[in-house]
Formats: C-alpha cells, sequence, structure tokens
C-alpha cells in the first residue's frame, strides 16, 4: 500500500473502528432481545415453547425399582438379628407419559391450574426379570398395626386376626404387588370398613397428583412455574413451621436465567415436602450447556448438623432426640402408616441408622438425586431422583410376629431412580430454536469486534508508518 493513499488509510481504520462499535453496540442489544424472547417463550400460556413440552414432556421417563430381598427372615422374627438384605433390579416403569389435565388458566391473578394423571407401564426389556418375580419383605399390614393401634387391648385382637390369617413380619410378594397393590389376608378380616389393599405406592395408576396451581410468569416472568398453591393451600399440614410450606417448582423447569450462586427449591410430593439443590457442575448435554444442580447432604441431615431441618424431626425415638441424619419421618403424611423416606442405601445418613440392616452399599455416583437445568431457559434437560422407602418397626409385645424383637427396625423395602432424558430430536430442536441462535449471535458479535479492532489497528499502524516515511 502506497504512502499516498493515506485517505484510503483513514477509511478502512474508519471502517474498522464502525465494525468495533457495531459490535460492541450489537452485545447488549443482542442480549437484550435475546431476553425479550426467552421471557416471552416461558410463559405458560398457549402458543409458547414453554406451554407445549410442560402440558406433556417430551421426555421419556422411567422409574427403575430395586427391591430389598431379605435373606433371613426367621432369624430376625426368632432372634432379633440383623436384617439382611440383598437388593435386585432394576424392575423398570415408564412414567410421567400422560399429558396434564383440567388445565385452568386465572388470567387475572396470571395462574394456571392443572392435576398430574399417574401411569405406569412395565417395560420388559428395560428390566431384569419379570414384574411377577417374588421377594421375601416386610408384611406392611403387620408391621404398621403398632403404630396405627397402639392400645393393647386392640392389639390383642388384631393379633388373634394375624394368627388366624397366617401373616407374619415378612412375607412372600410380587414385584408387582410390593410396588402397586395387594388384598392383604389379616387385613381382610378385619371386622369394620377398612381397605384391604396394600403397596408401597398403592393407589398409583387411574390417580392424580394435585391440584397445582402455579404462576404463569406472564407479568413477572420471575415467577414462572412457581407453585402457588398444593392441593388449594399454600401449607401441607404435615410440618411445622416454615418447614410445612410449599415452595418452589415441581423441578421440571425454573424460572429463567439460572445463575451458579442460585438454590434451587422445588416440591416433590413423593416426600411429602419441599427441598432443594444447590450447583455442583457445569456439564454440555448433546451440545447443550447445562448446570447440574445436586442435592446437598445437608438438605436430610439431622438438626444438629443443620439448625433449618429442626421442623422435620417429629419422632424424637426413632431419631435420638433428633440427632440422627439421612432420614425423614413421612408418617403423617401416610396416615400414620410408619414410612420412613431416605436416600438410597442411606447414603448421608448417620451410621445408626443402618446398624441393624446387612448387605447395603452406599455410592454418592449411583444413589444421589441431580437436576441438570439450561441456565436460559430455566428448563430441565436431565434429571435423576433417587429416593428408598423404608418402614419403621417396632417391638409389639402384644403382636406374636413382632414380640421377640429387642430394638427398633428401619427396613428398607426398595429405592427408585426416576430419570429423564432430552431425547436427540428434541436436543437438535433446542440447539436450533434456542442455544444456536444465541451462540451465533455471539458469534456474530465477536466478529465483528474482532474484525473491527484488527482493522482499525492495522490501518492506524500503516497510516502512522506512512506519516514517518513522508516526514523523512
Amino acid at each position: 500500500m502506497g504512502c499516498e493513499r493515506n485517505h484510503g488509510l483513514i477509511a478502512g481504520a474508519v471502517i474498522g473502528a464502525l465494525l468495533a462499535v457495531f459490535g460492541g453496540i450489537l452485545m447488549p442489544v443482542g442480549d437484550m432481545l435475546i431476553e425479550k424472547t426467552i421471557k416471552k417463550e416461558v410463559v405458560l400460556e398457549e402458543g409458547t415453547t414453554a406451554f407445549k413440552n410442560w402440558v406433556k414432556t417430551g421426555t421419556e421417563v422411567y422409574r427403575q425399582f430395586w427391591i430389598f430381598h431379605v435373606q433371613n427372615p426367621e432369624a430376625v422374627i426368632m432372634n432379633s438379628t440383623n436384617v439382611k438384605v440383598k437388593q435386585v433390579g432394576p424392575y423398570t416403569y415408564r412414567v410421567r407419559y400422560l399429558a396434564k389435565e383440567n388445565i385452568t388458566h386465572d388470567f387475572e391473578n396470571n395462574t394456571v391450574s392443572f392435576v398430574q394423571p399417574n401411569g405406569a407401564v412395565f417395560e420388559p426389556e428395560l428390566s431384569v426379570g419379570s414384574e411377577d418375580d417374588n421377594f421375601t419383605v416386610l408384611n406392611l399390614a403387620v408391621a404398621s398395626v403398632p403404630h396405627l393401634y397402639p392400645n393393647a387391648f386392640v392389639q390383642v385382637l388384631l393379633n388373634s386376626l394375624i394368627k388366624k390369617s397366617k401373616s407374619s413380619m415378612f412375607q412372600r410378594r410380587s414385584v408387582k404387588e410390593i410396588l402397586w397393590g395387594y388384598k392383604d389376608p389379616f387385613l381382610t378380616l378385619v371386622p369394620y370398613p377398612i381397605d384391604p389393599t396394600v403397596g408401597v405406592f398403592y393407589p398409583y395408576n387411574n390417580t392424580v397428583d394435585g391440584v397445582y396451581k402455579v404462576f404463569s410468569g406472564k407479568d413477572d416472568v420471575s415467577k414462572v412455574a412457581l407453585i402457588d398453591t398444593y392441593k388449594g393451600k399454600k401449607n401441607l399440614d404435615y410440618w411445622t413451621s416454615y418447614c410445612d410450606m410449599v415452595n418452589g417448582t415441581d423441578a421440571a423447569s425454573f424460572p429463567p436465567f439460572v445463575e451458579k450462586t442460585q438454590v434451587l427449591q422445588f416440591f416433590s410430593s413423593d416426600i411429602c415436602r419441599s427441598i432443594y439443590a444447590v450447583f455442583g457442575d457445569e456439564l454440555n448435554l448433546k451440545g447443550i450447556s447445562v448446570y447440574r444442580f445436586i442435592l446437598p447432604p445437608k438438605a436430610f441431615a439431622s438438626p444438629v448438623e443443620n439448625a433449618d431441618n429442626h421442623c422435620f424431626c417429629t419422632d424424637r425415638e426413632v431419631s435420638n432426640n433428633c440427632t440422627y441424619s439421612g432420614i425423614l419421618d413421612i408418617s403423617k403424611c401416610k396416615k400414620g402408616r410408619p414410612v420412613i423416606i431416605s436416600l438410597p442405601h442411606f447414603l448421608h445418613a448417620s451410621p445408626e441408622v443402618s446398624a441393624a440392616i446387612e448387605g447395603l452399599n452406599p455410592n454418592v455416583e449411583e444413589h444421589s438425586t441431580y437436576l441438570d437445568v439450561e441456565p436460559i431457559t430455566g428448563f430441565t434437560l436431565q434429571f435423576a431422583k433417587r429416593l428408598q422407602v423404608n418402614i419403621l418397626v417396632k417391638p409389639a409385645k402384644k403382636i406374636e410376629a413382632l414380640k421377640r424383637l429387642n430394638k427398633n427396625y428401619i427396613v428398607p423395602i426398595l429405592w427408585l431412580n426416576e430419570t429423564g432424558t432430552i431425547g436427540d430430536e428434541k436436543a437438535k430442536m433446542f440447539r436450533k430454536q434456542v442455544t444456536g441462535k444465541i451462540n451465533l449471535l455471539g458469534l456474530v458479535e465477536m466478529v465483528l469486534l474482532s474484525v473491527g479492532v484488527v482493522m482499525f489497528v492495522a490501518f492506524m499502524i500503516a497510516y502512522c508508518a506512512c506519516r514517518s516515511t513522508r516526514a523523512k
């Protein structure tokens, strides 16, 4: 380039400066356009991307069950030995495949009400055996008697019915019966009206969860999908103080623009409480950047370790005066039945909790709960919800099947892993409609800024060089 072309060099520098300035301006303007688009599309109203996926998830969700097969039932009944268990599974069911029902918009309060139908379809190709496989497990009806009927006289009467039905502390049942219900021979003999059907998740099929009322986000996107009421109330009536509040979303999505510093709160009807997750890692899921939020150990910690959990301690005897971690007594939520929730294999629980159980092997990788959330939209694109269902068994002198026990047992029945991952087609569509456009805009911004700066610097250096040569 000749030195006499000063005007051309200046023009080039000006063009470079303009490109750089345009690139710099495009950054906040582009971010504003993205934010405006996202805020529009995450609102729960007809026609938005969020609403379509919210009504019926496009992700296939599965529940895998591992049954704890009791190896030494007679030794436990006769000598109160430790319970030896062996997990067998997975037995897999497809769940959450039904669309939300009774969807009602309240445009004045910007809320949406709905119920979530429950259904489970067995997937034999994803299971280790048939749902007719039989295992030795705790007898749910017999184990519940001392809790539901503490009166000694009533226990004597019920004991006669237990013996007449030839029931005991343990029983042989199929996977299908354990999960979804069976007519208990002892309960069928009870002379007053009572549902004789018993099962860990009975009733489930053909039932609904809700009514939920959530915010649509129309007036305030920071509230989108947050639960306003559950079954018509803002509280559960299971716990005291703030522990009883229904907080957060249902974990399927969260308000957009999620930060790593956030604590994501969500409500789970399975454990009858609200809970939370904290940031753990940043991952790439099928070409989409997601934040992994994990359920922290302190969520189920004792009040001694986490004072915020004081109102979740309801049984001071079982929890050793609220000093044991890793268990949640949800008996009030289960009509008095002694159901204890924990993480699988009593992960993060106090050693004393599982001292009477042999055959457990807690593993953080296999037994932790996590949510993989796309931070811009707040959509949960992958998750794993893992929990264990246990029954508290206490000695009962008037119940022959339980009278030789000399200690309390928290007996694991099963643990489950509910998982869902965005499908390949959905991921492709998400990349195209959301992350792809954002990345393209970011690339254009950087190219314009970089090219502009390089052009400006190069032409200015050349211009100065020409001026210097002319001066000599």
